[in-house]
Formats: C-alpha cells, sequence, structure tokens
C-alpha cells in the first residue's frame, strides 16, 4: 500500500518492502540501459521507412545517450530539491509517453525530438532509483542488494539488440520498427503503478541543496557544442564553424571547471577529484564505452547495409558476444573481480582488443562472403573481455566513496558511460560513413575494417591506464 508521510524512516521498511522497491528500480534501469541500444538494429528498418540519410541513424542513437547524459548531472541535485520518489514517478511517466511518441512517430525530426525527450525524462528517473534503494536496505542488506547491477548492466547493454531484432522478425500488428519503443509503453504502465505503491515518500532528501544554474549551462553549452559538429561534421563537409563549436566545447568545458570550484553548490562533488581510483576509473569508463557504443553500431551497419542481413538474422549472430558478456559478468561478479581485482579489466580488455583485431581480420579475409559462423569466435572473445569489465569498474569507481560523494559518483559514472557512448556512435558512425562513401576505397566492409581497428587502440589506449588503479578494488577504499 502507498507510504504516507506517518511513514517512520524508511531504513525501518521491512525487507519484503525493500525488494519491491528494488524490483521498480531494476525495471527502469533495464528499461533505459536496452533503449539506448536498441535503435542500433532497427536503425537501418528505421531509415528505409521515414527516410533520411547517414546522419538520421547517430542522431537516433546519440539524441538519447546524450540527453540522458547531460539529465544526470543535475537530476540527483533535484532529487534532493523536490523529493525522489516524486521525480522518479515523473521521469517513469515521461520516459513512457516518450516511448510512445517514438513508436507513432511520423517523420524523422518527430521522432529524433521524442527520443531526446525519452533520454531526458530517463535522467530525470535513474538517479532516484539507487538514492531510494539506498534508503530502504539496512547498511548490513545494502551491499547484497547492490550486487545484482554490474550483471544486470551488462546483461541488459547487450540483450537490446537480440531483443530488437526478435521484434523486428515478428513485426506485431504490422508495426515494424515501431515495436521496439511501443513496448516500453505496457512495462512503463506497470512500473509507474508499482512505484506510486511501494515507493517512499522520503528518500534521504536534503533541503539544504542548491542546483548550480551556471554549471548546468556551461556543461549542456559544452555537450552541444561538441556533440552536432562530430555529427553533423561530415555531412555538411566539415565547415569553419564545425572546428569552431569544438574549440568553443572546450573553452565551455574549461569555464565549468572553474565555475565549479568556485560554486557554494557545485553539481560534482569536488572531493571525488582527489580519489584516484575514481578520477582513472572515471577516463577507463569513457574509453570503454566510447569504443564499446561505435562498435555495436557498426556491427550491425555492416551486417544490415553492407551483408543486406534481415534484422533477425543480424541479432542472432550477435548471441555469441551476448553470451560471451553473460558468462564474463557472471564470474567477474561471483568470484574473478574479487580474487583477481585490477588483473580482471587487464585480461578483459586485453581480450576485448583480441576480439576486434579478430574481427578485422575475419570482415578482411572473408568479405562480402562473410557467415555468421565466421563472426562467432572473435565476437564471443570481444564479448567475454567486455563482460568482465562492468564489475570490477564500478567496484573502483564507487569503492572508496563516502555516504555523502556515493549519489554524485553513481550519477557520474552513468553520465560518463551513456556520454562516451553517444561520442563513440558520434565519432565512431561519422568515421564508418564517411570510409563507406569514399569514391576509390569506400565500402562497407573497409569501413567496418577501419573501425574495428580504431576501436581496438581505443581498448588498448584504455588498457594502460588500469596500472594507474591499485591491484584490488579494497586498497582504494581501506
Amino acid at each position: 500500500m502507498d507510504i504516507d508521510e506517518r511513514t517512520p524512516p524508511a531504513t525501518t521498511l521491512s525487507l519484503r518492502h525493500a525488494w519491491a522497491v528494488l524490483a521498480v528500480v531494476f525495471i527502469a534501469d533495464v528499461m533505459d540501459l536496452i533503449d539506448s541500444s536498441v535503435a542500433n538494429l532497427a536503425g537501418p528498418s528505421i531509415r528505409a521507412d521515414l527516410g533520411g540519410g547517414p546522419v538520421t541513424l547517430q542522431w537516433v542513437l546519440t539524441g538519447y545517450t546524450a540527453a540522458f547524459a547531460l539529465g544526470l548531472v543535475t537530476s540527483g541535485r533535484l532529487g534532493d530539491l523536490l523529493g525522489r520518489r516524486r521525480l522518479f514517478l515523473i521521469g517513469m511517466t515521461g520516459f513512457t509517453l516518450a516511448s510512445l511518441a517514438c513508436g507513432l512517430a511520423p517523420s524523422v525530426a518527430f521522432l529524433i525530438v521524442a527520443r531526446i525527450l525519452q533520454g531526458l525524462f530517463g535522467s530525470v528517473m535513474i538517479p532516484q532509483g539507487l538514492a531510494l534503494v539506498k534508503v530502504v536496505f539496512p547498511p548490513e542488506h545494502l551491499r547484497k542488494a547492490l550486487i545484482p547491477f554490474g550483471p544486470v548492466m551488462g546483461l541488459a547493454t547487450v540483450a537490446g539488440p537480440i531483443l530488437a531484432g526478435w521484434l523486428l522478425h515478428m513485426d506485431l500488428f504490422g508495426s515494424q520498427w515501431r515495436s521496439i519503443f511501443l513496448i516500453n509503453v505496457p512495462i512503463g504502465v506497470i512500473a509507474a503503478v508499482l512505484g506510486w505503491r511501494v515507493l517512499p515518500r522520503r528518500g534521504g532528501e536534503d533541503a539544504t541543496v542548491r542546483l548550480d544554474l551556471t554549471g548546468v549551462a556551461l556543461l549542456t553549452a559544452a555537450s552541444a557544442l561538441l556533440i552536432i559538429p562530430l555529427v553533423q561534421g561530415r555531412e555538411l563537409g566539415w565547415p569553419v564553424w564545425t572546428y569552431a563549436m569544438m574549440i568553443a566545447a572546450a573553452v565551455a568545458l574549461a569555464l565549468f571547471v572553474v565555475s565549479e570550484r568556485r560554486s557554494r553548490h557545485p553539481l560534482i562533488t569536488p572531493s571525488l577529484f582527489g580519489k584516484r581510483s575514481f578520477v582513472v576509473g572515471l577516463v577507463i569508463t569513457g574509453g570503454f564505452f566510447a569504443s564499446l557504443g561505435g562498435f555495436t553500431l557498426v556491427i550491425n551497419l555492416l551486417l544490415q547495409l553492407g551483408m543486406r542481413w534481415t534484422p533477425i538474422h543480424a541479432g542472432l549472430t550477435l548471441i555469441p558476444w551476448a553470451l560471451g558478456t553473460a558468462i564474463a559478468v557472471g564470474l567477474a561478479g561471483a568470484f574473478l573481480a574479487e580474487k583477481l581485482g585490477r588483473a580482471t579489466l587487464q585480461i578483459g580488455l586485453a581480450l576485448a582488443v583480441t576480439g576486434l583485431l579478430a574481427l578485422w581480420w575475419t570482415v578482411a579475409h572473408f568479405g562480402t562472403a562473410i557467415t555468421s559462423w565466421n563472426l562467432a569466435p572473435a565476437l564471443l572473445i570481444t564479448g567475454f573481455g567486455s563482460g568482465l569489465i562492468f564489475v570490477p569498474l564500478v567496484d573502483y569507481i564507487l569503492g572508496d566513496a563516502t555516504p555523502e560523494e556515493a549519489g554524485t559518483g553513481a550519477g557520474m559514472l552513468n553520465a560518463v558511460q551513456q556520454f562516451a557512448g553517444a561520442l563513440g556512435v558520434a565519432a565512431l558512425g561519422t568515421v564508418f560513413f564517411a570510409r563507406a562513401g569514399h569514391p576509390t576505397t569506400g565500402s562497407y566492409t573497409a569501413a567496418a575494417e577501419l573501425v574495428f581497428v580504431i576501436a581496438a587502440a581505443l581498448y588498448f589506449l584504455t588498457l594502460l591506464l588500469v596500472s594507474l588503479l591499485p591491484k584490488h578494488a579494497q586498497q582504494a577504499h581501506g
């Protein structure tokens, strides 16, 4: 039943009630993670139905992830001001309605706007969920409740393309690609109703918190000034204003850093940047998810546009990747991350580099005669290596955060993950389409080969940074 204002402190709620809150939060997280990846597989179908050029696909993906990342930075603070339960329900309701708008979109422009709104509402919803979980679970049960987050995040990320392939193949009620968004509507309604019934009205809010509007404006400007030229620049021939915008993005980011240091209510808790594991972990997260975002886009474009495979064929081809990721996430969460510590990240990134180079060789060797079975070994290795990263990376980044820093730290982790994915889609997508459209050496296979090599190089650079972390996450927080 509803929890009214007379409810005792949330930590006195029954464990059964606390697990119900966790279930609602998991539904929200899975909806967000799947929606950030399903459009990869559906991109060619969307383009065939609504029209538009290669940039269309990039904006459908980038609009969601960039808006989500930007909203995450401020929504945690808004939860302190307006109430976490209220914002979670607003976010879930808005996300569901935006999903409906995506499914009914009559044009590309409408779909992109709906995707941006979907990302913004998702960013309002997600940070409140983690904060509410921390409130309703007693300290002795909190770690047990948080353990599934890493595996669920990893599995949901790779499940998106496979789910999208199945839905596109089923073509439910003739909806084609629209079903990948419309499926959120009944799930969102159920989650909103459950959330209304079980979420506590008090979620650890702090009335003394204020929102740094200057910081919000500068960070939003810096992000927009970087994303827009990366996506549009190639199609327009890289005019002077695209370079001017990227320079302006660097200036706005520098001003944001200065503003945060002077602000009485900074968006990002300054003490976090004095923790080496947090800073290095975020850089590793950025490199990892930028490479992962670009890879997931390009492998789907190669299979559907280059090989002319159907969405279900492409989705089934990615099963070895998803299976490798699922196995590795389970192993890392069960014992590898705790026993091997930093070595888990090193092994994972080394395997991911090996898998991407194997993909490059496979595509170069077989060309357009390639089959799903040819790709399976390299995809399995790439997925297994990537799966080893999720769990230990979260432990390193948030392991030495104090209770006061944990909310901001989790928000930064999610924001960097989403924004890096958006940058990967924008930058590597641009590289892919530029190479594919080259008048003499252009082809989808050649373009994919180039992106796989760049993604492997990015993983390798990230691997070098891992040595800056302590051998075990426990050493980062004493």
